[in-house]
């Protein structure tokens, strides 16, 4: 589609195309693109964002409902393109994420510069609904609400929003339950506060803050606090929810005019609220605000809050004050990689969940080397079992040492950082220099953040000392890093989940 697809007819005025938008343009020159093309344009521009970005539902969101008013010329002569979003939000959200995108877009079509003018919709929402709660009357009363369109919100490649749709009940998975869960020293403070929040909620220790590297058994502890409520009084009110979720809730609550049964939901009507991987709401100011009065208004009734996250509350970047000392009040407790004797216990017990034979001598064995990572255990015990089965053999030495070989390459090499991180910068056409570098682009920073979880995976340096390795990076920076690439593969982003095997078969 070239400029030549929006030349007017001669004497084509657009001013009399746009009917009753024509009073929101001022009386600059005509630009001759009538508002029927520049319309037909828009539709166009969205196609082509939503086949180019990943984040295409945003798109959906905020920039197809706009209604595109008419162009006009600028004191410059650059093309002043109007534009009416559905509500103050959406004005928000495509300013901070999308208005130099659409203008460079436009400007190659139409063959001239030019400059978005973003209206909102006055009457499409009411003030209640576009406003966030006003703090509780006994702390911090000269907070007044904010706009929702004054805040900050998180980039359109940093969140997902589905369509909206009723959450389900409390989102608890019924096999994570303490029975199950393996305590040893790195873990025992965390399991017996858990059972003692579980026993009595709200009562002794509000909120619990757990906070680990991933894969440690954050998410099953919150869980079983869920699901020994509930075995005790059925009549309980529980919600289990991921904080990337909380937010991506509250965007379409505000989109679809719900905050009223949001705010009721979390606020009112749940005795606990389990939250998983706070960290994601950093620096994301609108849902911080929103999360800020959801806890006030929870911990002031006496009703639990669990949190977890990657880092303890002084090192998540980018937190408001105001929420980190909240997160201080109760316990914070961090849970440590499994000792070797805690590694064995997590595979007898699931062989034995499993109804599979699992030798002594072959958890030992595996439980020394697999050091740091829980679900790396059950993983490599998973794989162990699909293989038994599949030929019919019982678990040996030599099958675990196959599996051990592929699961962590050292095991059968001299694995160093240097050898990881040039591998890495081949596999994506990067210099070792620009893996090092402080740049967050993110064809680096992707790569880098792999380099850091495959240094972490493959050799014995700790998050210290990878971050001195990276510039001096502090540690919160590789856990960060980590817990990142690792969520991405549970998750099964085959994008990344590719880059990671294939620079690991290189290897």
């Amino acid at each position: 589609m070239g400029s030549t697809d929006f030349q007017s007819n001669e004497g084509t005025n657009p001013s009399t195309s746009m009917g009753p938008t024509q009073g929101l343009l001022s009386s600059r020159p005509e630009s001759g693109i009538p508002v029927d093309r520049l319309r037909e344009l828009w539709t166009r521009l969205c196609d082509m964002l939503e086949e180019q970005k990943s984040s295409s539902n945003l798109v959906r969101m905020w920039l197809r409902p706009c209604t595109p008013l008419g162009v006009e010329v600028g004191d410059r002569g650059e093309l002043l393109v109007h534009v009416e979003a559905s509500h103050d939000l959406g004005k928000t959200m495509i300013s901070r994420n999308y208005q130099k995108e659409v203008e460079g877009i436009l400007a190659t079509q139409l063959g001239k510069p030019v400059r978005l003018v973003l209206s909102a919709k006055q009457t499409q929402a009411s003030p209640e609904e576009f406003h966030l709660a006003p703090p509780p009357s006994h702390e911090e009363p000269a907070a007044q609400a904010a706009p929702v369109s004054a805040l900050s919100f998180p980039s359109s490649a940093s969140i997902a929003v589905q369509s909206f749709h009723p959450p389900q009940a409390n989102n608890l998975i019924a096999r994570y339950t303490f029975d199950n869960y393996v305590v040893g020293n790195s873990n025992q403070l965390a399991h017996a506060s858990c059972v003692a929040v579980a026993n009595n909620p709200g009562r002794l220790y509000n909120p619990v803050f757990l906070f680990s590297p991933p894969a440690l058994g954050k998410t099953h502890l919150l869980h079983a606090i869920g699901n020994h409520l509930l075995s005790r009084n059925p009549a309980a009110r529980v919600i289990y929810i991921s904080a990337e979720r909380f937010m991506n809730e509250y965007i379409e609550s505000i989109q679809h005019k719900r905050m009223p049964q949001f705010r009721a939901r979390f606020r009112d009507n749940t005795d606990l609220i389990l939250i998983d991987d706070i960290h994601a709401i950093a620096g994301k100011e609108g849902t911080e605000d929103e999360f800020f009065h959801t806890f006030n208004s929870l911990h002031n009734s006496m009703r639990q809050l669990v949190i977890t996250s990657d880092r303890p509350p002084k090192e998540i970047e980018g937190l408001a004050e105001r929420l980190r000392t909240r997160f201080e009040w109760g316990l914070v407790i961090s849970i440590q990689p499994p000792e070797i004797e805690t590694r064995i216990a997590i595979l007898k017990a699931k062989s034995e969940s499993d109804d599979l034979y699992l030798p002594d001598e072959v958890a030992t064995f595996l439980a020394s080397h697999i050091k740091s990572n829980v679900r790396e255990l059950e993983g490599v015990l998973t794989r162990l079992k699909a293989q038994a089965s599949l030929t019919g053999a019982e678990i040996s030495m030599e099958m675990a040492k196959t599996e051990l070989m592929i699961a962590i390459p050292e095991e059968s090499s001299n694995l160093t950082a240097e050898a990881i991180l040039a591998a890495v910068a081949r596999h994506f056409g990067l210099k070792l220099s620009e893996l090092r570098a402080t740049t967050r682009a993110k064809n680096i920073s992707e790569p880098r953040q792999i380099a850091m979880y495959l240094i972490r995976k493959y050799t014995a340096l700790g998050y210290r000392e990878i971050g001195a390795y990276f510039g001096g990076k502090d540690h919160s920076t590789i856990v960060h890093a980590c817990g990142k690439i690792e969520r991405a593969l549970d998750a099964g982003q085959d994008e990344i989940r590719s880059s990671v095997e294939a620079i690991q078969n290189s290897l």
